[in-house]
Protein backbone atom coordinates (compact mmCIF):
# COMPACT_ATOMS: atom_id res chain seq x y z
CA UNK A 1 0.00 0.00 0.00
CA UNK A 2 1.57 3.58 -0.92
CA UNK A 3 2.03 5.77 1.84
CA UNK A 4 1.89 9.65 1.93
CA UNK A 5 3.26 11.94 5.07
CA UNK A 6 0.46 13.53 5.94
CA UNK A 7 1.93 17.44 6.74
CA UNK A 8 -0.09 20.16 8.23
CA UNK A 9 0.61 23.30 6.79
CA UNK A 10 1.54 25.69 9.89
CA UNK A 11 -0.89 28.46 8.83
CA UNK A 12 -4.01 25.77 8.99
CA UNK A 13 -5.34 24.58 12.47
CA UNK A 14 -6.01 20.68 13.16
CA UNK A 15 -10.02 21.29 13.29
CA UNK A 16 -9.20 23.08 9.71
CA UNK A 17 -6.98 20.23 8.33
CA UNK A 18 -9.22 17.28 9.23
CA UNK A 19 -11.93 18.14 6.99
CA UNK A 20 -10.12 19.27 4.25
CA UNK A 21 -8.85 15.80 4.29
CA UNK A 22 -12.03 14.42 4.27
CA UNK A 23 -13.27 16.73 1.60
CA UNK A 24 -10.35 16.23 -0.87
CA UNK A 25 -10.94 12.33 -0.14
CA UNK A 26 -14.95 13.01 -1.33
CA UNK A 27 -13.41 15.09 -4.78
CA UNK A 28 -11.40 11.83 -4.65
CA UNK A 29 -14.52 9.43 -4.49
CA UNK A 30 -16.36 11.21 -6.76
CA UNK A 31 -13.55 10.91 -9.39
CA UNK A 32 -13.34 7.16 -8.32
CA UNK A 33 -17.08 6.63 -8.83
CA UNK A 34 -17.06 8.07 -12.44
CA UNK A 35 -19.40 11.09 -11.27
CA UNK A 36 -17.13 14.30 -12.19
CA UNK A 37 -17.43 16.29 -14.67
CA UNK A 38 -14.34 17.68 -15.59
CA UNK A 39 -13.39 20.54 -13.74
CA UNK A 40 -17.52 21.18 -13.17
CA UNK A 41 -19.65 20.66 -10.74
CA UNK A 42 -18.47 21.44 -6.68
CA UNK A 43 -18.01 19.62 -3.22
CA UNK A 44 -18.31 22.25 -0.54
CA UNK A 45 -17.23 22.06 3.51
CA UNK A 46 -17.65 24.89 5.82
CA UNK A 47 -14.53 25.34 7.93
CA UNK A 48 -14.98 25.26 11.89
CA UNK A 49 -14.82 28.27 13.46
CA UNK A 50 -16.98 31.89 13.89
CA UNK A 51 -16.18 32.73 10.46
CA UNK A 52 -18.38 31.73 7.91
CA UNK A 53 -15.82 30.43 5.29
CA UNK A 54 -15.50 27.45 3.29
CA UNK A 55 -13.75 25.17 1.12
CA UNK A 56 -14.25 24.31 -2.29
CA UNK A 57 -12.03 22.78 -5.01
CA UNK A 58 -9.44 25.27 -7.30
CA UNK A 59 -11.23 25.65 -10.83
CA UNK A 60 -8.09 24.31 -12.77
CA UNK A 61 -7.69 21.29 -11.43
CA UNK A 62 -9.88 17.43 -12.06
CA UNK A 63 -11.21 16.06 -9.31
CA UNK A 64 -8.61 13.20 -9.48
CA UNK A 65 -6.36 15.86 -8.50
CA UNK A 66 -7.63 17.39 -5.64
CA UNK A 67 -5.07 17.58 -2.28
CA UNK A 68 -5.98 18.96 1.17
CA UNK A 69 -4.05 21.48 0.82
CA UNK A 70 -4.83 22.54 -3.03
CA UNK A 71 -8.31 23.13 -1.72
CA UNK A 72 -9.05 26.61 -1.69
CA UNK A 73 -10.62 28.66 1.27
CA UNK A 74 -13.29 31.43 0.38
CA UNK A 75 -16.42 33.53 1.89
CA UNK A 76 -19.91 33.18 1.52
CA UNK A 77 -18.95 35.65 -2.08
CA UNK A 78 -16.91 32.59 -3.26
CA UNK A 79 -13.59 34.58 -3.03
CA UNK A 80 -10.50 33.37 -1.87
CA UNK A 81 -9.78 34.20 1.87
CA UNK A 82 -6.17 35.13 2.24
CA UNK A 83 -3.57 34.34 -0.90
CA UNK A 84 -4.07 31.95 -3.39
CA UNK A 85 -2.98 30.37 -7.08
CA UNK A 86 -5.85 28.99 -7.81
CA UNK A 87 -8.63 30.53 -9.69
CA UNK A 88 -12.10 29.83 -7.95
CA UNK A 89 -15.66 29.74 -10.03
CA UNK A 90 -17.76 32.21 -7.66
CA UNK A 91 -20.23 31.65 -9.31
CA UNK A 92 -20.56 28.03 -8.79
CA UNK A 93 -20.23 28.23 -5.22
CA UNK A 94 -24.05 30.19 -5.68
CA UNK A 95 -25.66 26.58 -4.72
CA UNK A 96 -23.83 26.04 -1.83
CA UNK A 97 -23.51 29.40 -0.59
CA UNK A 98 -27.70 29.66 -0.58
CA UNK A 99 -27.36 26.51 1.66
CA UNK A 100 -24.63 27.08 3.83
CA UNK A 101 -26.10 30.68 4.99
CA UNK A 102 -29.32 29.29 5.86
CA UNK A 103 -28.59 25.78 7.47
CA UNK A 104 -26.25 25.61 10.55
CA UNK A 105 -26.72 21.54 9.93
CA UNK A 106 -25.35 22.15 6.21
CA UNK A 107 -21.57 21.62 6.94
CA UNK A 108 -21.12 20.23 3.63
CA UNK A 109 -23.07 20.42 0.36
CA UNK A 110 -22.33 18.33 -2.54
CA UNK A 111 -23.65 18.75 -6.35
CA UNK A 112 -22.84 16.64 -9.23
CA UNK A 113 -24.05 16.67 -13.20
CA UNK A 114 -23.59 12.88 -13.54
CA UNK A 115 -26.01 11.44 -16.45
CA UNK A 116 -28.38 9.13 -14.56
CA UNK A 117 -28.67 12.11 -11.87
CA UNK A 118 -29.49 14.77 -15.05
CA UNK A 119 -31.72 11.92 -16.51
CA UNK A 120 -34.12 11.11 -13.80
CA UNK A 121 -33.95 15.29 -13.10
CA UNK A 122 -35.12 15.64 -16.38
CA UNK A 123 -38.63 12.79 -15.74
CA UNK A 124 -41.46 14.10 -14.67
CA UNK A 125 -41.66 11.40 -12.32
CA UNK A 126 -39.06 12.33 -10.43
CA UNK A 127 -37.11 9.33 -8.46
CA UNK A 128 -39.51 6.61 -7.74
CA UNK A 129 -39.86 4.15 -5.04
CA UNK A 130 -39.45 0.91 -7.08
CA UNK A 131 -36.26 -0.01 -5.63
CA UNK A 132 -34.46 0.37 -1.57
CA UNK A 133 -31.80 2.24 -2.31
CA UNK A 134 -34.65 5.17 -3.32
CA UNK A 135 -36.81 4.25 -0.89
CA UNK A 136 -34.02 5.17 1.43
CA UNK A 137 -33.49 8.73 -0.52
CA UNK A 138 -37.31 9.50 -1.79
CA UNK A 139 -38.56 10.37 1.66
CA UNK A 140 -35.98 12.80 2.38
CA UNK A 141 -35.67 14.25 -1.49
CA UNK A 142 -36.71 17.69 -2.60
CA UNK A 143 -37.46 19.32 -5.91
CA UNK A 144 -36.38 22.61 -7.31
CA UNK A 145 -37.10 23.85 -11.08
CA UNK A 146 -34.59 25.00 -13.27
CA UNK A 147 -33.83 28.53 -13.80
CA UNK A 148 -31.10 28.12 -16.03
CA UNK A 149 -26.88 28.31 -14.90
CA UNK A 150 -26.97 29.22 -11.48
CA UNK A 151 -25.15 32.74 -11.58
CA UNK A 152 -28.42 34.48 -10.49
CA UNK A 153 -28.39 35.64 -6.58
CA UNK A 154 -31.94 35.38 -6.73
CA UNK A 155 -32.40 32.09 -7.12
CA UNK A 156 -30.81 31.39 -3.80
CA UNK A 157 -33.72 31.71 -1.72
CA UNK A 158 -36.01 30.03 -3.41
CA UNK A 159 -33.73 27.01 -3.25
CA UNK A 160 -33.53 27.20 0.00
CA UNK A 161 -37.14 27.39 0.43
CA UNK A 162 -37.79 24.09 -1.77
CA UNK A 163 -34.91 22.60 0.37
CA UNK A 164 -37.10 23.17 3.38
CA UNK A 165 -35.47 20.83 6.01
CA UNK A 166 -34.57 18.35 3.68
CA UNK A 167 -31.41 16.88 2.96
CA UNK A 168 -31.37 16.06 -0.58
CA UNK A 169 -32.20 17.23 -3.75
CA UNK A 170 -33.10 16.86 -7.74
CA UNK A 171 -32.63 20.08 -9.75
CA UNK A 172 -34.67 19.50 -11.97
CA UNK A 173 -32.74 19.40 -15.68
CA UNK A 174 -29.57 19.79 -13.59
CA UNK A 175 -28.66 17.30 -11.28
CA UNK A 176 -28.29 16.14 -7.61
CA UNK A 177 -27.51 17.51 -4.65
CA UNK A 178 -26.72 16.94 -1.00
CA UNK A 179 -26.45 18.05 2.26
CA UNK A 180 -24.94 16.75 5.67
CA UNK A 181 -23.63 18.08 9.18
CA UNK A 182 -20.04 16.23 7.99
CA UNK A 183 -18.23 15.18 4.57
CA UNK A 184 -19.18 12.19 5.70
CA UNK A 185 -23.09 12.26 6.24
CA UNK A 186 -23.39 14.32 2.93
CA UNK A 187 -21.16 11.98 0.39
CA UNK A 188 -23.09 8.91 1.80
CA UNK A 189 -26.46 10.93 0.91
CA UNK A 190 -24.98 11.42 -2.34
CA UNK A 191 -24.13 8.22 -3.09
CA UNK A 192 -27.16 6.88 -1.87
CA UNK A 193 -29.00 9.45 -4.24
CA UNK A 194 -26.87 8.23 -7.53
CA UNK A 195 -27.50 4.68 -7.29
CA UNK A 196 -31.05 5.02 -7.03
CA UNK A 197 -31.01 7.06 -10.25
CA UNK A 198 -28.67 4.73 -12.03
CA UNK A 199 -31.01 1.91 -11.20
CA UNK A 200 -33.94 4.07 -11.85
CA UNK A 201 -32.73 5.06 -15.58
CA UNK A 202 -31.69 0.70 -16.51
CA UNK A 203 -34.95 -0.18 -15.02
CA UNK A 204 -37.48 2.18 -17.13
CA UNK A 205 -34.92 1.28 -19.89
CA UNK A 206 -36.95 -2.01 -19.82
CA UNK A 207 -40.53 0.02 -20.31
CA UNK A 208 -42.11 0.80 -17.09
CA UNK A 209 -45.23 -0.91 -17.59
CA UNK A 210 -43.38 -3.92 -15.95
CA UNK A 211 -42.35 -2.73 -12.93
CA UNK A 212 -43.05 -4.57 -9.55
CA UNK A 213 -45.02 -1.99 -7.31
CA UNK A 214 -43.85 -2.15 -3.82
CA UNK A 215 -46.77 -2.80 -1.35
CA UNK A 216 -48.68 -0.01 -0.24
CA UNK A 217 -46.69 1.30 2.84
CA UNK A 218 -42.84 0.32 2.61
CA UNK A 219 -41.80 3.15 1.64
CA UNK A 220 -42.84 4.43 5.05
CA UNK A 221 -41.53 2.04 6.55
CA UNK A 222 -38.29 2.41 5.07
CA UNK A 223 -38.30 6.47 5.99
CA UNK A 224 -38.56 4.97 9.31
CA UNK A 225 -35.85 2.72 9.51
CA UNK A 226 -33.75 5.16 7.88
CA UNK A 227 -33.85 8.67 9.21
CA UNK A 228 -31.40 11.55 8.22
CA UNK A 229 -29.92 10.93 12.13
CA UNK A 230 -29.42 6.91 11.50
CA UNK A 231 -27.72 7.59 8.25
CA UNK A 232 -25.55 10.49 9.23
CA UNK A 233 -24.48 8.42 12.00
CA UNK A 234 -23.72 4.75 9.46
CA UNK A 235 -21.70 7.54 7.50
CA UNK A 236 -19.65 8.73 10.51
CA UNK A 237 -18.92 5.40 12.60
CA UNK A 238 -18.88 2.77 9.14
CA UNK A 239 -18.90 3.92 5.64
CA UNK A 240 -16.72 7.06 5.82
CA UNK A 241 -13.59 5.18 7.30
CA UNK A 242 -14.30 2.43 5.14
CA UNK A 243 -13.99 4.91 1.97
CA UNK A 244 -10.77 6.55 3.24
CA UNK A 245 -9.18 3.25 4.00
CA UNK A 246 -10.37 2.48 0.00
CA UNK A 247 -9.06 5.20 -1.16
CA UNK A 248 -5.51 4.74 1.08
CA UNK A 249 -5.08 1.92 -0.53
CA UNK A 250 -5.11 3.15 -4.42
CA UNK A 251 -3.85 6.52 -3.73
CA UNK A 252 -3.21 7.78 -0.61
CA UNK A 253 -2.17 11.16 -2.24
CA UNK A 254 -5.47 13.26 -1.55
CA UNK A 255 -4.06 13.93 2.28
CA UNK A 256 -1.32 15.94 1.03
Amino acid sequence: MATVMETRPAAIDEAEWAVRVDLAAAYRLVALYGWDDLIFTHLSARVPGPEHHFLINPYNQMFGEITASSLVRIDTKGLPVGASDSPVNPAGFTIHSAIHMARDDAQAVMHLHTPYGQAVSAMECGLLPHTQTAMIAQHDLAYHDYEGIATDHDERERLVADLGERHAMLLRNHGTLTVGDSVASCFLRLYFLERACEAQVHMLAAGRDGLNTPPQGVDRKVAEQSPPAGQAMLAKALAWPALLRKLDRIDPSYRE
